[in-house]
């Protein structure tokens, strides 16, 4: 089976791209491509946590209603969140209404602050992860450096942040460059990596 397609444009993307037609627009323009933003970095972060167990395209469809309801994201607004929030999101059907899961990310809210705090930025500390001798493309779910960050994370108290979730992390992120070898994307990517700032 090929790890790539040819997208309407006749040229070759990462085969997951044909599981639903809104993947084009998402695998050319976000995943894969480096990011240095700690509230983009956290939405990531939690987006993962809810696709635990579902489709990413479930996810993906409802982002912006994620967005809506979790304020963009914005980790000191969420740290906030009371209880009737969460009572409040459990009424939402436009996300995904599971208990567990929307108070971990909350939790995760306010562990992203004591994170930065001790830190400097959400963004100094993914990156510290990225990987010098990533895996090949399209041929693993964990690695060294996301099963490393997912124990941190939980020793710092984060919740749904297992390795496969955090590697999924890193490849949306950029800090994994997980294009297919013959993709469009892939070089992109690379170039995107040279010219971006690493945080420190």
């Amino acid at each position: 089976m090929s790890d790539t397609i040819t997208g309407p444009d006749g040229q070759q993307r990462c085969a997951w791209c044909q599981a639903a037609p809104e993947f084009f627009e998402y695998h050319d323009n976000e995943w894969g491509y480096p990011v240095g933003d700690d509230q983009r970095l956290f939405e990531k972060l939690c987006l993962e946590s809810f696709q635990s167990g579902l489709s990413w395209r479930t996810i993906l469809n409802k982002r912006e209603n994620f967005r809506k309801a979790f304020c963009g994201f914005d980790f000191n607004r969420m740290a906030a969140f009371s209880d009737e929030d969460v009572e409040r999101l459990l009424q939402d059907s436009g996300i995904i209404r599971h208990r567990g899961k929307i108070e971990a990310v909350i939790n995760n809210a306010r562990c992203a602050q004591d994170l930065v705090a001790a830190e400097g930025s959400l963004a100094a500390y993914v990156w510290r992860y990225e990987a010098e001798t990533p895996p090949p493309p399209q041929t693993a779910s964990t690695s060294p450096e996301s099963v490393a960050m997912s124990k941190d994370l939980k020793k710092r108290g984060w919740k749904f942040v297992g390795p496969t979730t955090v590697f999924a992390f890193m490849q949306a992120m950029g800090l994994v460059n997980d294009h297919a070898e013959t993709c469009i994307g892939r070089k992109k990517a690379a170039q995107m990596r040279r010219s971006f700032v690493k945080p420190v």
